[in-house]
């Protein structure tokens, strides 16, 4: 898909709030990216009037995800998010919540948009827990995010749980760490990543100028 700059400017985003972390950082870095039209939602109205998605989080699974069921998010990603529908793009805890559970916390269902559970990172010899700081993420063939971002490029996390989705084939991206662990997924039009693209330098923001491209 060949996407202008014109077509990024045309996009209407919808930052979804839980009020679990600071919004300011994602919503300065998709200006940068070329947004102009960007609003930050506590519950889910209207979505329809929106060309994408964005849902950041840090903090607890199930402290999220309660937030999310209580003011009615997850019917409504469902209905305008489904396969082809409205770009959805979950951010570090974001990603997890794209799946359907968690280890962490008391058992809460997730999103289910993406089939598969959130573990947490079992570290290997001198590796620790949570994992922060910068990172290399290997894209797949078919990661429509990571098109013409240089090979090899590091990114930013702060996480102490991965994603596994559960088809091998939503794997967008993995990052060398306790072994290997998924750091990137995309599912039709719905795309998680496990690192903060709007901490991530250049290649954050080329990622992101990929999302509003979708």
């Amino acid at each position: 898909m060949t996407t202008t700059s014109t077509d990024i400017r045309a996009s209407r985003v919808a930052i979804i709030d839980l009020g679990v972390n600071n919004l300011t950082s994602i919503r300065r870095r998709l200006e940068d990216a070329g947004a102009t039209s960007i609003e930050i939602l506590k519950e889910p109205v209207q979505l329809e009037r929106f060309t994408h998605i964005v849902l950041p989080g840090v903090g607890a699974f199930a402290v999220a995800m309660r937030v999310m069921h209580e003011r009615g998010w997850p019917a409504a990603l469902h209905a305008v998010c489904g396969p082809q529908g409205t770009p959805l793009l979950g951010i570090c805890l974001g990603m997890q919540l794209l799946g359907d559970g968690s280890e962490e916390g008391e058992p809460v269902p997730g999103l289910g948009l993406v089939p598969g559970d959130t573990v947490r990172i079992a570290p290997q010899a001198a590796e620790r827990v949570p994992h922060v700081g910068w990172n290399e993420v290997v894209p797949t063939d078919e990661a429509r995010l990571f098109a013409a971002v240089p090979a090899r490029s590091d990114f930013y996390f702060v996480h102490s749980y991965v994603f596994r989705p559960r088809d091998p084939g939503s794997a967008a991206g993995v990052t060398p760490y306790a072994g290997e662990f998924v750091s990137a997924v995309q599912r039709s039009n719905v795309y998680g990543l496990q690192f903060h693209p709007e901490k991530s330098s250049l290649a954050g923001l080329h990622v992101l100028k990929n999302f509003l491209a979708a």
